[in-house]
């Protein structure tokens, strides 16, 4: 896995809806595939030199980040925000923003509460946030800092590699993670293209965030047999058990069995498994009980798609601060690599059921 790649995607501005600079940040890996992209800002790299008829394998990542909206601007300079995504309320205060206006500029702002010495107890339980840009007056925001509502932010935080401990730290890693996995995967199967079974199909969508609105275009425009969908999953080892844990860092690569958008090919999950031990990749598994993914979109393309979902464990995805091993990132997409080289015509159509009335 190129660290450096992984960084300067994480580092991308991108959230759901303004995912340009993604896109761009994205497609600069890409060059030796085949690009195109959509009005959505879903990016599609294809292996340059496909054959018609072969089965498609599609890899799934979604560019969207978690991130806010300018809802409204007060008299007073204060900005009111939306979110774009799940994000928890009482991590955000002071926390910094980048808002990118209409021009193209970035302007930082700082998240912010009323002081909790100005709240009374209805009001400390449920906090409204605000971003400052230091501005006094709302003439100010949009005539001197070219604020206006509808602009994005996203978290401010540049991404930086602890090379001692494999420690990879910064924003998005849900899903940029996901993103540096296909890319990662795509490289180790190209020089190969021409022997694979399959064709393969880099599918980076737009607005997972949102709805998994971008996975529903692109798994219509690539028309999968299979897909594979990377994930910067949340880790959960510093909340359960030894025992209970299903996504722990430095874990391997966790492969999702269920979680309330889908349920897994349980063919495609034991080949992927058996190609895992054969290779010796360490990987996890989970079944959740909350959480969803591309996969729920995509599993439910023209006749079904089998889909098998790879997730990297990320500390406290949807929040500011991100920590991911690269170990994990590297297991996810080496997996990967090795469960397509592996695929035949027999071997798809028993995980898609071919076989099952015969």
């Amino acid at each position: 896995m190129d660290i450096k790649m992984f960084g300067q995607i994480t580092n991308a501005f991108g959230p759901s809806g303004f995912e340009e600079e993604a896109v761009r940040t994205v497609a600069g890996y890409c060059q030796k595939f085949e690009l195109e992209n959509d009005s959505m800002n879903n990016l599609y790299a294809r292996m340059p030199g496909a054959k018609e008829g072969k089965p498609v394998v599609q890899l799934d990542a979604h560019l969207d980040e978690c991130g806010f909206m300018v809802q409204s601007i007060r008299e007073n300079g204060s900005l009111g925000i939306l979110m774009l995504g799940g994000m928890v309320i009482t991590n955000l205060p002071a926390h910094t923003v980048w808002i990118r206006t209409r021009s193209g500029k970035l302007v930082k702002g700082i998240i912010t509460s009323k002081p909790i010495h100005f709240m009374n107890e209805s009001e400390r339980a449920n906090q409204s946030l605000s971003v400052d840009i230091g501005a006094v007056s709302r003439e100010e925001v949009t005539d001197v800092f070219g604020v206006s509502i509808g602009d994005p932010m996203v978290p401010d935080v540049t991404f930086s590699y602890d090379e001692e401990h494999d420690l990879c730290f910064g924003k998005a890693f849900d899903n940029r993670a996901g993103c540096a996995c296909i890319i990662d995967t795509m490289n180790q199967l190209y020089e190969d293209r021409e022997r694979l079974a399959v064709n393969v199909v880099g599918a980076f969508a737009a607005q997972e965030e949102v709805g998994m609105r971008g996975a529903t275009v692109t798994s219509q425009v690539v028309k999968p047999d299979l897909a594979i969908v990377f994930e910067g999953s949340p880790s959960d080892d510093f909340y359960f058990s030894t025992a209970e844990t299903q996504g722990r860092m430095r874990g391997g690569v966790q492969i999702r069995l269920m979680d309330k958008s889908y349920i897994s090919n349980p063919l495609f999950i034991q080949y992927a498994e058996e190609v895992a031990k054969k290779y010796g990749i360490r990987y996890q598994e989970t079944v959740r009980r909350g959480g969803s993914t591309n996969a729920g979109k995509i599993s439910l393309t023209g006749k079904a798609v089998p889909v098998l979902v790879l997730g990297v464990p990320s500390r406290y995805v949807h929040t500011h601060y991100n920590f991911c091993a690269g170990a994990d990132l590297e297991a996810a997409a080496d997996l990967a690599a090795e469960v397509i080289r592996g695929l035949d015509i027999e071997r798809i159509q028993h995980i898609c059921r071919q076989d099952l009335l015969k």
